[in-house]
């Protein structure tokens, strides 16, 4: 059974005069399989909040169905599965760590025994035993996301929907979210997230999907999205005459020369090979042969590129 599923679910809000804007979401059917990490990427609007907040029962779709462990959203089972850290999460500002906690796990039915078992777990996994008696008015945005990822995980849920978990914080505080994402993962979780740090996604995902205006233009594992063309090749080559350099030259994408030798862009792998057989059968000598492989940010400004 999949951990998330959403059958063409829809969503349009209407404006103040009552008319009917774009889709925020358009048709959207995923599949999030259980104990992996999902990238949910897409633009500033491209409908990534909207589809968090359905999936959080905290909106209402148009259209289409949505569910958690085979229970729809719209049933109070569904959230019993969930963790959910919004990108700008909400805290009482006088309260402490502890005393949040405590509120969560209130709201949770969890007795005494149970939420004090609870801090000692969480205090120690997202390190708040030294801000414990600090308010939450004192805090930065990186213990502010400490906080949120606890108290997400309050209750031990089974699927955590992050959004936007490593906005605005520094190299140190995306890593450390990183490493919980991956320990989460590893205690049997199921993490759906949207992130705009692609080089954070890209690092962690198991898969991941892209939304562009509320439509899902693709989705699977970062290497099947980042293989389905053959990407070109850079071969360095040395020790050849200026006609068979030309020759090599008329075939390349690109060309430049440094203190390695010339450096040939090829097509793909195929005419590569080719050109290093031209260039060693003609006395060169081959220094590199580098594929040069399609980043997920270059997939992703693509998938803009192409969406009607």
């Amino acid at each position: 059974m999949d951990a998330i599923a959403t059958q063409d679910l829809g969503k349009t809000y209407r404006s103040s005069l009552l008319r009917a804007l774009p889709p925020s979401l358009d048709g959207l059917s995923l599949a999030v399989q259980e104990n992996e990490v999902f990238g949910f990427l897409g633009r500033n609007g491209a409908g990534k909040t909207t589809t968090i907040k359905i999936l959080s029962g905290l909106v209402r779709q148009t259209h289409g169905e949505a569910y958690i462990f085979g229970d729809s959203v719209r049933k109070r089972q569904a959230r019993r599965h969930i963790g959910y850290l919004p990108e700008n999460p909400y805290f009482y500002e006088y309260l402490t760590p502890r005393e949040t906690l405590d509120f969560y796990g209130r709201l949770h039915g969890l007795g005494t025994r149970e939420r004090t078992a609870e801090w000692d777990k969480l205090s120690d996994l997202l390190d708040l035993r030294d801000i414990a008696s600090q308010r939450v008015r004192e805090f930065s945005k990186g213990m502010r996301q400490r906080l949120g990822f606890a108290v997400a995980l309050v209750g031990d849920p089974k699927v955590l929907i992050l959004d936007e978990p490593m906005s605005g914080l520094d190299p140190l505080g995306r890593r450390s979210i990183r490493e919980l994402i991956l320990r989460m993962r590893d205690e049997k979780k199921t993490i759906f997230f949207s992130s705009h740090v692609l080089g954070d996604v890209e690092q962690i995902c198991d898969r991941v999907g892209i939304l562009v205006k509320g439509k899902l233009t693709s989705q699977g594992r970062i290497d099947e999205l980042l293989g389905k063309q053959d990407s070109p090749v850079e071969v360095i080559v040395t020790g050849l005459a200026a006609d068979v350099v030309a020759e090599l030259e008329s075939k390349a994408l690109s060309t430049r020369v440094s203190e390695a030798g010339h450096h040939l862009t090829l097509q793909d792998v195929q005419t590569a090979n080719e050109a290093v057989r031209v260039a060693l059968a003609k006395g060169g000598s081959l220094v590199e042969f580098t594929q040069l492989k399609e980043s997920l940010e270059d997939h992703f400004v693509k998938a803009q590129e192409v969406s009607p």
